[in-house]
């Protein structure tokens, strides 16, 4: 029971890290269209930043500040790039996105070079551990867990419960209708860009002491965020809560079957059948439903 404990808490907090990448793809690809293929750079850029800012101010007070400077390049992107190229094919977005993922990793790399670094640990440090029914945790864990819960709520509450939120809804549904009733679809996407930054960001940062940070850790999440995206239901950011945690899950219990070298091997493998049996994802929609619905 502990070691299974022990898989299952990994998994949950890895598979929080996902959720909160795949959240990101499902904002903006409902926003504008746009596979972000950079949003794993998003995670990147919230610790590094943070790092960096560490001598100069206090903990909570770089962590805010690398959340606010990451969702400021996240909006400067969409209007600087994303904004001119709206007539291009989906295909073309895509290749962007991943060119842009490798400027942004270069970059990082002349300006951190390529150690890898990490913030100091929220509370406790790297020896002290809780137990719980045998199995051990890092304090650092619970600060993932309830970081990624609050952010998820929040970003409900206001696609839900604020007026700027639901005219970002409304764009994802139909732009065509929300541009007729005065909504500003550019201002939506430049904000779906931004969201998806911060909230990016921030999970880097409460993942940094326990994950480490470094350049080119972006595409892996990328791709794993991705898939989560796609296994919850592209287009709908809470599934991608359920895409992600599953993600992590299986990726933490296949080490007991397989090499971790082959930990990758499951996830993808449930994914393709996912894609196979039901291609609109797990709490995905077909194609058509919500129209007719409408």
């Amino acid at each position: 029971m502990s070691q299974f404990l022990q898989y299952l808490f990994s998994g949950v907090t890895v598979g929080s890290v996902y959720a909160v990448v795949a959240i990101g793809f499902n904002l903006i690809y409902s926003a504008t269209g746009v596979l972000n293929f950079a949003q794993g750079e998003f995670v990147m850029l919230g610790g590094m930043v943070a790092i960096s800012l560490m001598p100069l101010m206090p903990l909570p007070l770089a962590v805010m500040v690398a959340v606010g400077v990451v969702a400021c390049c996240g909006c400067l992107l969409e209007v600087a790039l994303f904004r001119r190229l709206r007539s291009h094919s989906v295909l073309h977005l895509v290749i962007i996105t991943i060119g842009v993922s490798i400027l942004i990793q270069e970059a990082a790399l002349h300006l951190w070079d390529e150690k890898v670094r990490s913030l100091p640990y929220f509370t406790g440090n790297e020896v002290s551990s809780v137990t719980v029914a045998g199995a051990s945790l890092s304090p650092q864990v619970f600060w993932v867990l309830g970081t990624v819960a609050l952010g998820v709520a929040l970003l409900q509450g206001f696609t839900r419960c604020t007026l700027s939120g639901r005219a970002m809804r409304a764009c994802s549904s139909n732009p065509e209708a929300a541009m007729l009733v005065g909504i500003n679809i550019r201002t939506m996407r430049t904000l779906a860009f931004g969201l998806s930054a911060g909230l990016g960001a921030l999970a880097g940062c409460v993942i940094s002491p326990i994950a480490m940070t470094h350049y080119d850790m972006g595409p892996e999440l990328a791709i794993k965020g991705f898939a989560a995206a796609i296994l919850g239901g592209l287009g709908n950011p809470m599934a991608a809560v359920v895409g992600g945690l599953l993600v992590g899950l299986l990726e933490a219990f296949s080490v007991s079957l397989v090499p971790s070298a082959f930990k990758d091997v499951s996830a993808f493998a449930v994914l393709l059948l996912v894609l196979f049996l039901r291609p609109h994802g797990l709490l995905g929609r077909p194609s058509g439903t919500a129209v007719r619905e409408a």
